[in-house]
């Protein structure tokens, strides 16, 4: 029992060192950085790929997390050369994050991981068709999940005290201590308050390393201003549902086994069994017996082996039947296998699969956006006039596009959105475009991830509306001239 329970307690413990809720880098990535850093290359951020290992080159690895956390602090206070020699990059400031130092490793160790898709062999190098959309998880959706399995692993929680609380009392009982000392003569006080103390620090332990779980998972929190009209507060990716579910199972497992342990507590002291009981261990015994052919103690002379080292004899037991039927279930399965996938190609392999359900989802995507109205591109966008389209462009403006043009339309790390000189063209076609896919010198990320087709267009049209307000410089060769 004492070997069990400790096997358990390592286990709680490995979980909770980081085995499951590990930091996911790409999570935090999109949620983060992805407004001003691409992965491979520039944007209005310098490509991230190997800076880690650039500020340890320099000294600095620890100033490293406070360049993440506050940039200007760290300018300010001129002790970092490598945060003097990067602020020249951009006129803009890199606002301040809310990040630990394990979610700043998590997130460089994803970029210095990352590797670009292959591009496919078969592709005409010539196709300009625009890349394939990327499409978010349903946040609303995972939170609801997110709230449902919290709930159940408070649930769970406290029941697991509750029955901690019910094993201490009972192993600290009179009764315990009198029925236990009746039944077991040989053993002396102090043997059984060491057994019983030793039981209750490991449960105790149990309970303690459950509640310690490793909550640095990539939950992210929108600041004020980040989020968009209906979105959730919190972000929760489905890795962190993952890990909550697998957190969830752990405290069933650890709920069963102390209930377990708590029965077999009040069977070390019961004197006499029911008929009910007798019948219950027999249909226990007789389980045990089929999976495992064990054979009893009382009878173990009869497999012992003849060969003898050092007093030490050998039982030659069978292996468990269970153990049998799962090894001949996987030759079946792996004969099935070979002939369902590469002898008669009933199946599709992965790739196969894979390219026919790209497909499909092509054909469905197609269906909804135009069931949805939806299909529409920079060849058949307009401009839209209707007050409430306005209203949700200046949402989604405030939401996404303030940082590199500010809230009026001015400029900041972009250009002035109100002047008469634009770089892309002026025309909604132009802006629909430039807003969907990015301006070619890569200084503005594409937003067609993030942003519908219909919200795309109410964001071009509210562009188009915008007054002129007192900015950045004019840029751009293109000039709208006044009616």
């Amino acid at each position: 029992m004492k070997t069990r329970l400790k096997y358990l307690v390592i286990l709680i413990l490995w979980i909770n060192s980081g085995g499951i809720f590990a930091q996911d880098g790409e999570a935090l990535f999109k949620a983060k950085c992805s407004t001003c850093h691409k992965l491979g290359g520039d944007m209005t951020g310098p490509n991230l790929k190997g800076v880690k290992q650039k500020w340890a080159d320099a000294g600095e690895a620890d100033l490293l997390y406070e360049w993440v956390k506050n940039s200007k602090t760290l300018i300010d206070g001129g002790k970092s050369q490598m945060a003097l020699a990067i602020k020249d990059y951009d006129a803009s400031v890199m606002s301040p994050q809310v990040v630990t130092n394990a979610d700043v490793d998590a997130i460089l160790d994803f970029v210095d991981n990352w590797t670009p898709p292959v591009a496919d062999e078969k592709a005409d190098p010539t196709n300009t068709a625009e890349p394939e959309v990327v499409l978010l998880p349903n946040y609303e959706t995972n939170l609801t999940v997110f709230y449902a399995l919290v709930i159940t692993a408070i649930i769970l929680l406290i029941a697991i005290a509750m029955m901690s609380g019910a094993i201490k009392r009972f192993i600290g009982s009179d009764y315990f201590k009198e029925r236990f000392a009746k039944m077991n003569p040989a053993e002396t006080e102090s043997d059984e308050d060491s057994k019983s103390g030793g039981l209750k620090n490991l449960v105790l332990v149990i309970i303690g390393t459950t509640f310690i779980a490793n909550s640095s998972n990539a939950l992210d929190f929108l600041q004020p201003g980040e989020a968009v009209d209906g979105q959730p507060w919190l972000l929760v990716e489905n890795s962190d549902l993952y890990a909550l579910v697998g957190f969830n199972v752990l405290l069933v497992g650890v709920l069963l086994y102390m209930r377990r342990l708590f029965n077999n507590f009040v069977s070390m002291v019961t004197e006499e069994k029911t008929p009910e009981e007798i019948k219950e261990d027999a249909v226990v015994t007789k389980v045990n017996k089929i999976l495992t052919d064990a054979v009893a103690i009382e009878d173990e002379e009869t497999i012992l082996l003849h060969h003898e080292y050092d007093g030490i004899r050998e039982l030659d037991n069978n292996l468990p039947p269970w153990w049998v039927w799962m090894f001949y279930g996987t030759i079946i399965f792996g004969v099935i296998y070979i002939f369902n996938y590469h002898i008669l190609g009933t199946s599709d392999l992965q790739i196969e699969a894979y390219e026919k359900e790209v497909k499909q989802a092509e054909i469905e995507k197609e269906a909804y956006l135009k069931a949805m109205a939806m299909n529409i591109d920079e060849t058949n966008a307009v401009q839209m006039t209707d007050a409430a389209d306005l209203t949700a462009g200046k949402k989604l403006f405030e939401a996404n596009c303030v940082t590199c043009h500010s809230a009026n339309g001015e400029g900041n790390i972009g250009p002035n959105l109100t002047d008469k000189s634009w770089i892309y063209g002026y025309d909604i076609a132009s802006i629909y475009k430039t807003i969907r896919a990015g301006s070619p010198n890569n200084k503005m990320p594409e937003h067609e991830s993030k942003l519908n087709p219909v919200e795309i267009q109410q964001v071009a049209s509210f562009v188009m509306s915008l007054p002129y307000a007192e900015g950045n410089a004019p840029q751009g060769d293109i000039i709208e001239e006044d009616e």
